[in-house]
């Protein structure tokens, strides 16, 4: 499972081109083998059952990919866009001692007794080396892939070889996929839309995934036109900063099977934007990490605009109301899911995982929704108060509690506001503390001195007296949302 296709595809058409990055073009035997050579470095150098990877999107990230499986451990991506704060809680609760990076990235781990694999000192092109390939069982650890909790703190998600390869099958299958396709990845290797979606779909068909190592608009139309991709999996304001590019034309987007957005709802700007100027629809998607990233898809086949598409095969879906009852369609609750692609726990956290796993194996996404007569999903909210910047989840708690250490601040809350162009930003509304005059920019400096991600650190600052509350002193965080977004 997973690591299997790589070698076979290398086998059978050793020259087919596998990875485009921005230092050149990679074939099936090239890749296959710095993998396999990298399985074998891996396995002497250590012990332990996790590996850790640090790397920008290219060619080393998916050989220290299959290399890390080869190697008989899994995978552990490392988010370089988290605090340092963050990247230290994911190295200890991992256990991992070995990290994959390069020296551009490496000094994010510089107070850590780590061994460190500098990608640069490895020769890309050993030869001669034969697999090793290893026989996990299906319900054996691949990936242990860290999203945020609502503590702010990121949780460890146990994603089994079942989970991940399960899920692969079930999207090729609900969206057609074929070997012709090529995939331009634009969404970072670390999040699992980017693993499942432009590492482990592609290598499975035998196709082409082109990676850029960071987002620019530009960069990704120049990509689009000399590429030639027909399949780019994107955040919606990655659409909307290609919308907003002038020299963009209908001509470019003409190759395209699939435009896939997830991650965060997709405006019906955006979206009419797209059909209207470029002739081409955007397909919005929908799953979370502990899903293996894809659980329901629109595809060119089966589309209802403002839905997140039918759920994939073998998925079983429920909306659940607030008092535990299944509701019927277009009743709205929380979407619980059933398959073989939802995780097998959250990594040394088994209440977290008894809170989000029923007896019967149902996942609780947290998020609201509902469906229709003919089984199309709309996501409706989030139950939770996870607030999704381009993509990365900030928790109001961990900024709140991030405030409250400054010693002007007496009181924070922390909600998203709507953002055309990330979703979603971090506003904060503070009570100051009596003869006290702090300032948004002292506070925003505070959060970046005290390391906060700077995707957490608010946008926006608004000073009040009070906040809204109910009778037992709870503030009211739905009514801050509301004055915000109206």
């Amino acid at each position: 499972m997973l690591f299997e296709p790589l070698f076979a595809h290398a086998a059978r058409t050793p020259g087919l081109t596998c990875i485009i990055d921005e230092h050149g073009q990679y074939s099936y035997q090239q890749v296959a083998t710095m993998a396999a050579g990298m399985g074998l470095y891996l396995a002497a150098a250590t012990q332990r059952p996790h590996v850790g990877i640090l790397l920008p999107p290219g060619v080393g990230y998916v050989a220290a990919f299959y290399g890390t499986l080869l190697a008989g451990k899994a995978v552990v991506p490392l988010n370089y866009l988290l605090g340092d704060r963050e990247i230290a809680h994911v190295l200890a609760n991992s256990g991992i001692d070995t990290v994959v990076t390069i020296p551009q990235l490496a000094g994010r781990l510089k107070d850590s007794p780590l061994k460190i694999v500098d990608l640069t000192q490895l020769p890309q092109s050993p030869a001669g080396i034969a697999p090793r390939f290893p026989s996990p069982r299906a319900d054996d650890m691949a990936v242990l892939m860290y999203t945020s909790g609502t503590s702010g703190l990121p949780k460890g998600v146990v994603l089994t070889y079942r989970n991940l390869q399960s899920d692969v099958d079930a999207a090729i299958e609900h969206a057609a996929l074929r070997e012709k396709h090529k995939f331009l990845g634009i969404i970072p290797l670390f999040h699992s839309f980017g693993m499942t979606a432009t590492i482990l779909a592609p290598i499975q068909l035998g196709s082409t995934a082109i990676y850029l190592q960071r987002f620019s608009a530009v960069a990704t139309l120049k990509a689009i036109k000399e590429h030639k991709a027909s399949i780019m999996l994107g955040v919606p304001s990655m659409f909307a900063a290609l919308l907003h590019l002038k020299s963009a034309t209908a001509a470019d987007f003409a190759h395209f099977y699939l435009l896939i957005s997830g991650g965060e709802p997709l405006s019906a700007a955006v979206r009419k934007g797209f059909e209207e100027r470029f002739g081409i629809t955007i397909h919005e998607g929908y799953g979370l990490t502990e899903t293996c990233a894809v659980a329901a898809l629109n595809t060119p086949q089966m589309n209802r605009p403002g839905s997140v598409g039918k759920p994939l095969p073998n998925v079983q879906t429920r909306i659940i109301s607030d008092e535990g009852l299944a509701v019927g369609p277009d009743g709205e609750g929380e979407i619980w899911i059933k398959g073989p692609m939802i995780m097998k726990e959250y990594f040394h956290l088994p209440n977290e995982t008894a809170s989000a796993l029923t007896a019967d194996g149902f996942f609780k996404t947290g998020d609201c929704g509902k469906l229709d007569a003919d089984g199309f999903l709309y996501v409706t909210g989030r139950k939770k108060e996870l607030i999704i910047v381009a993509g990365e989840k900030a928790a109001p708690r961990e900024i709140e509690e991030m405030l409250l250490l400054h010693p002007e601040v007496l009181d924070a809350a922390v909600v998203g506001k709507k953002d055309p162009h990330r979703g979603e930003i971090v506003v904060a509304f503070i009570i100051a503390r009596p003869q006290t005059t702090p300032t948004s920019e002292s506070l925003r400096d505070f959060c970046r001195q005290k390391q906060l991600a700077t995707f957490k650190v608010p946008r926006e600052i608004h000073f009040v007296s009070e906040f809204p509350r109910t009778p037992t002193g709870k503030v009211l965080k739905r009514v801050l949302a509301e004055k915000l977004n109206a």
